[in-house]
């Protein structure tokens, strides 16, 4: 594709006909408004639900296997899949190249404009190169409008790894085809503003990216109950939350719960497993180990053998 290729045709490019006066409405008419359109996100997450828990079941697998989960975007797709990256260390203590963003024009477009950089399809195909990815690895390319070089290339190239490739877009797969292995379509329509897809595209994009990493982190024993067991201690908030987990999980005090959560390296997950089991944070570590981080498998196991 070319710069001047007619895109009018894409879903993402038409008219919204329930915005046409936009310049014309009154404050709370534009909240309105913005909340009846953003109302079809809903809609649009509950029709791709099948192919994102496919998604979530394979990408599971995969990084339960030792393979890593990448999102490849431009502009906003490419902001969405770096946010959710880097949140997934301090919410679920993963490591760092577990789940990585990858963004047209590098750490440098998520504070500035780049989007001219997302029509070099052999960019998106080196930065797969770089990072050396391999058929382990889970790759999604994120483009709303579908049509993105950049992403186009690093899909093709991931697949051309035995990476398996998971493909968003905001347009119908008639107007945009793709060889990925999985094919999520979130259609939210035009926009309130006619191609901003920072608007609908983007929320519903970042619905799914919710959807898909927390899915996968809790497959992969990041979780107990709805508790983030796997948090990172890292600051006062975060050191609150997991005083309070321990509290409400273990039924201790508050200065019990602090002397449990240093007895396990502030690690909570470890923390409540040597309180339900009385061992020591040695021998805890390694049936955690033995699991593959699951507590609830680590405590049932433990239970089984005593």
């Amino acid at each position: 594709m070319t710069n001047l290729e007619d895109r009018g045709h894409l879903l993402t490019e038409q008219i919204n006909p329930n915005s046409r006066y936009l310049d014309q409405l009154t404050a709370l008419e534009l909240v309105d408004l913005f909340n009846q359109e953003d109302a079809q996100t809903l809609a649009a997450i509950a029709n791709a639900r099948t192919q994102l828990a496919l998604a979530i079941n394979i990408t599971s697998k995969a990084l339960r296997q030792g393979g890593r989960l990448f999102y490849v975007g431009a502009g906003t797709s490419g902001r969405l899949g770096v946010l959710d990256a880097a949140e997934c260390p301090p919410t679920f203590c993963t490591p760092a190249e577990m789940v990585q963003g990858i963004i047209a024009g590098g750490a440098g477009a998520l504070v500035r404009s780049s989007e001219d950089l997302e029509d070099k399809a052999q960019d998106g195909e080196t930065a797969i190169a770089q990072r050396q990815i391999t058929q382990l690895d889970v790759v999604v390319g994120i483009t709303a409008g579908g049509t993105t070089p950049y992403v186009q290339g690093a899909l093709q190239a991931a697949k051309s790894r035995g990476a398996t490739t998971i493909f968003i877009a905001c347009v119908p797969a008639e107007q945009v085809n793709t060889s990925a292995d999985i094919d999520i379509r979130l259609l939210v329509g035009p926009e309130i503003v006619a191609g901003s897809t920072r608007l609908k595209a983007g929320t519903v994009t970042k619905m799914a990216l919710n959807i898909l990493s927390t899915s996968v982190m809790v497959q992969l024993g990041k979780v107990y109950g709805n508790r983030m067991v796997d948090v990172a201690v890292t600051n006062s908030k975060l050191r609150d939350r997991a005083l309070r987990i321990l509290q409400d999980l273990a039924g201790i005090e508050r200065h019990e719960a602090a002397v449990l959560l240093e007895r396990s390296g502030r690690n909570v997950k470890l923390a409540l497993l040597m309180h339900w089991t009385r061992l020591e944070a040695e021998e805890g570590a390694n049936l955690l180990e033995q699991h593959q981080g699951n507590l609830r498998q680590a405590v049932t196991s433990y239970q089984q053998s005593e």
